[in-house]
């Protein structure tokens, strides 16, 4: 096969570089899978890895991405065959193995994932890992019987990627969903997902006590810190609290309170190890009951290799609203 294009990241102790190299499919971790990239998209992780910001390489050098989709060109796996569309997310891409930011993709069968027929490769990385995520969320509150009925389910870091994705989810399934934003002027795009009600987290009172009013039947929250904690305080009986991400920090003040007075459920979403079958189910819930309606207003940015590198600060910064696409070939 020709050299190819990908974005490569390199890390070490004196820091952290990355760019566009050709490669060829030796450069690559081994996989059963060759794919032809037509697609990734930019998550949080992406952003800390191309810039130094979070350690996220466990390896170095690693092709960046921890997504894409594309068609398969060659495999080894009974279970893909050429000529399908497929993608991954997870599974070790720009961890461990090499990521999705390639014009060719080496990937292990056991991650590769055929690409429900509702949805296009494009529509499958506008969704993406952060689309991913956020279906895994509310298929594990789900499965906890959260029901709109419950009351108002609140999402937090609501205009990035897995806040974008979940408040359209969520509306879709009909729950009243309070989206949390430190960002006003994006309120009316939050409102155009299907938030009923756009909230300042600095104005937002969490109280200081073990327990406090239960104002959430449910939440999704991509902080942590001093949010979820308060989250919990205010959580009403039963509820199912999805914890995604730390952009808030890592530390949790909380205390027994809230699970043993209240029954509420502290759900860890981690989207990286999903088992295939898993993961292939809220792949087609994804592409069916779960699709987010709103694709249009969830696409804010499109770049290409050439132009990836200048895209990542902007996530470290927390100046970004809704998901951006990478085409790739």
């Amino acid at each position: 096969m020709n050299p190819f294009r990908a974005f490569r990241v390199h890390a070490n102790k004196s820091g952290v570089s990355a760019g566009v190299e050709q490669l060829t499919l030796e450069d690559l971790t081994l996989g059963d899978v060759i794919v032809k990239g037509e697609w990734s998209s930019i998550n949080y992780k992406d952003a800390l890895a191309a810039t130094g910001a979070g350690r996220i390489l466990r390896t170095s050098p690693l092709v960046g991405g921890v997504d894409i989709a594309g068609t398969v060109i060659s495999s080894t796996d009974k279970r893909i065959a050429v000529g399908q569309r497929v993608l991954m997310n997870g599974g070790g891409l720009s961890e461990v193995r090499d990521g999705g930011f390639t014009d060719v993709a080496s990937l292990p069968g056991e991650g590769v994932i055929p690409i429900p027929d509702e949805l296009s490769t494009r529509d499958a990385m506008l969704i993406g890992t952060a689309g991913f995520t956020a279906a895994y969320a509310v298929h594990r509150m789900q499965q906890n019987d959260q029901h709109p009925a419950n009351g108002p389910v609140a999402v937090t870091g609501a205009t990035g990627g897995v806040g974008s994705v979940a408040i359209d989810m969520l509306a879709g399934l009909g729950y009243e969903v309070v989206a949390m934003s430190n960002k006003p002027e994006q309120s009316a795009y939050l409102q155009a997902l299907g938030a009923k009600e756009v909230r300042s987290l600095r104005d937002i009172d969490f109280g200081k006590r073990p327990l406090e009013k239960g104002l959430w039947a449910g939440a999704i929250d991509n902080l942590g810190g001093e949010t979820l904690a308060g989250l919990l305080r205010n959580a009403a009986p039963n509820a199912n609290i999805a914890a995604i991400g730390l952009a808030q920090g890592i530390e949790l003040n909380t205390t027994v309170m809230p699970f043993i007075l209240r029954g509420v459920n502290l759900l860890g979403i981690n989207s990286v190890d999903v088992p295939r079958e898993l993961r292939m189910l809220i792949w087609q819930r994804i592409a069916t009951d779960l699709r987010p309606r709103h694709l249009d207003k969830l696409e804010t940015n499109e770049v290409t290799l050439d132009t990836l590198g200048a895209a990542f600060q902007p996530y470290v910064d927390g100046k970004i609203t809704g998901r951006t696409l990478v085409r790739l070939s």
